[in-house]
């Protein structure tokens, strides 16, 4: 049966209100049924359970593939109802439809490339209103008309003569390619970095890095032609870009070649204990320009990617993650020195975080002023939890000790000489 087009609303009202537009929502109900079970399945085989999935996302509904799946599944029944009854409900569902997942998939995209920003909330609300502008009318025959009339605005630029029409199809063209290339980017990176600690996060990240930025390459060109602009007059332009590198970006160029050149030597690694110009911390992020250290006081520091290669860097965990930690006690010199080596010793032992191997170790390690200088040493393995908070545990569990028996932690002496007039 032909489709007969409704160009107005009284004609969009009869047509719903026929009997046959019931059997097209309970067809439709049905497909969305259908879709939800498939999306489930599918979701439960892959065994998907992360929140930054673009097709499942963190719900059945909220990712791109049920959309697209519904989208499918209407169509496909509206071609079957067309060989018996008018279609009505489905002329109006599809479109919505499309809209739907137009809007599903710049979003997801946005979210896994970006982080939630104000410009990625702005970008997001703009393609809902273009996508459901866009829907009404196609929806109500008014989007052909309106094409046209955009057609007749034109104006030459150079050789070449553009209208208003071009241009909107060629930055929705440049658009839906930048959302395709961030969505591929996306899935690599997450394939990357899945299960990824260490030094292999670090190579996977700067991997990572640099496909995503020949991705953008890519598609940025991809979408300058699909606009219409001449990408040979680009050359000119890129010998600009390369003068005021060499120029004026001079350190902003040398971050992100040292970003790279830190991610591919893997000297630092996420994760690492490092001291950079008196700061020490944790290795948190290695950006293209910059790296983020974390202390143990919960301060950070953003320290450029060029410092790290031309400065003098500590890396506390590059070849072996445990460090080494000591504490120094003073005793009377009649004190039992092998008792107090035991109690030095047994103290350190006491603490779970202290390794047994290596060993802790106490020696005596100095005849002071005023008593016995002993240092106990010992490995932890753990040192982005505190150093400080175990060091103070050992020192209480060793004055414990020494008190309970009775041994003298001496005060400092001083021999006063007088001379008589």
């Amino acid at each position: 049966m032909s489709e007969a087009r409704i160009t107005d609303l009284d004609g969009w009202v009869a047509a719903l209100t026929q009997a046959t537009a019931l059997m097209e929502l309970g067809t439709l109900l049905l497909c969305v049924v259908l879709a939800w079970a498939l999306v489930r399945l599918m979701r439960q085989a892959l065994a998907v359970s992360h929140k930054t999935s673009i097709l499942f996302g963190s719900r059945i509904v909220d990712g791109v593939l049920f959309p697209l799946v519904l989208l499918c599944l209407a169509y496909l029944a509206r071609n079957l109802l067309a060989h018996w009854l008018p279609v009505v409900v489905f002329r109006l569902a599809i479109p919505v439809l499309i809209a739907l997942l137009v809007m599903r998939l710049a979003v997801k995209v946005l979210q896994a490339a970006f982080s939630e920003t104000p410009l990625v909330r702005l970008l997001e609300r703009s393609i809902s209103w273009v996508a459901w502008v866009a829907m009404v009318l196609w929806v109500s025959g008014l989007l052909p008309l309106l094409l046209e009339e955009l057609d007749q605005i034109s104006w030459k630029v150079g050789g070449t003569t553009l209208s208003v029409r071009n241009v909107i199809e060629g930055a929705l063209t440049a658009g839906a390619v930048l959302i395709f290339t961030l969505w591929i980017s996306a899935v690599i990176e997450s394939r990357l970095l899945r299960s990824a600690t260490g030094g292999e996060l670090s190579l996977r990240l700067a991997l990572s890095n640099a496909t995503r930025a020949l991705l953008m390459f890519v598609g940025l060109l991809l979408a300058l032609s699909a606009v219409g602009i001449n990408l040979s007059a680009l050359s000119v332009l890129g010998g600009a870009i390369g003068v005021g590198i060499g120029f004026g970006l001079q350190k902003l160029a040398a971050n992100y070649v040292s970003g790279f050149v830190i991610l591919a030597e893997r000297s630092m690694r996420i994760g690492d204990n490092v001291r950079v110009d008196n700061f020490e911390g944790c290795i948190t992020q290695i950006n293209a320009r910059y790296t983020v250290i974390r202390s143990l006081a919960g301060r950070e520091s953003i320290v450029p990617n060029e410092m790290l290669i031309t400065s003098r860097v500590e890396n506390l965990s590059l070849a072996d993650t445990r460090v080494w930690q000591s504490s120094v006690v003073s005793v009377a010199y009649d004190s039992d020195v092998e008792l107090v080596m035991r109690l030095l010793l047994e103290a350190a032992l006491n603490q779970p975080r202290v390794l047994r191997e290596p060993a802790p170790s106490v020696a005596l390690s100095s005849f002071g002023a005023d008593g016995l200088e002993f240092t106990v040493g010992y490995w932890v393995a753990d040192p982005e939890n505190g150093s400080l908070n175990l060091k103070s545990q050992i020192n209480l569990e060793i004055l414990k000790a020494l008190r309970a028996n009775q041994i003298e932690i001496p005060f400092p002496q001083r021999v006063v000489h007088t001379r008589t007039g």
